[in-house]
């Protein structure tokens, strides 16, 4: 099943998991994700920083918009207040595994929708509540499922989420990094009915 929309979507990025969802969802898109500068003020919210980097994102592509839906979306995990992105290297994951294992912690994932001269941005929040990690399970997982791509050294479809999330509160797929819920009402006036 397709979605028809009245213009071409554009996914700007290079998230097989964003790819999947989106194709889950029943639309049709294509993929052109370009280079981004991902600095924030230091002063702003974490809440939402990725609601601005999605936007910084969707800037990169004002000209494509004209003819096209640009769809951008950024993902962060936030523990007190401090901002857990993507980990450099082993050593980076394991520190924020660590520092996850056994306590609660957002996710949140900004989403923008660029039409020609119309930019339309919104964000969600997840709660979600990790149980007590053994070393040996946090190694195992950054060795046999890399997390470098994934905000805060995990991902919630991966093994460590299989076995170690105890509770969510919010949507799975805005821990994913497509609150899709979102994304099918920003695209809704598009549709061909």
């Amino acid at each position: 099943m397709r979605i028809p929309l009245s213009r071409p979507l554009i996914l700007a990025s290079n998230s097989p998991r964003r790819q999947q969802l989106l194709a889950q969802c029943g639309f049709e898109f294509s993929i052109e994700a370009r280079p981004t500068d991902e600095v924030f003020p230091t002063t702003m919210p974490p809440d939402e920083v990725p609601a601005y980097l999605a936007q910084k994102k969707a800037e990169q592509f004002q000209y494509a918009a004209k003819d096209s839906i640009i769809l951008c979306a950024d993902t962060i995990v936030v523990k007190d207040d401090l901002i857990l992105n993507k980990p450099a290297d082993e050593t980076a994951a394991s520190e924020m595994l660590q520092r996850l294992s056994g306590t609660t912690h957002r996710v949140v994932t900004g989403v923008c929708l660029l039409d020609g001269n119309n930019m339309t941005t919104q964000t969600d929040i997840a709660t979600v509540t990790l149980r007590e990690f053994s070393r040996s399970e946090l190694d195992f997982y950054v060795k046999y499922q890399p997390p470098f791509d994934k905000a805060g050294g995990y991902g919630i479809q991966d093994w460590i989420g299989l076995i170690g999330i105890e509770r969510i509160e919010g949507s799975y797929y805005t821990i994913m990094g497509l609150p899709t819920h979102l994304v099918y009402d920003m695209l809704r006036p598009y549709f061909i009915e």
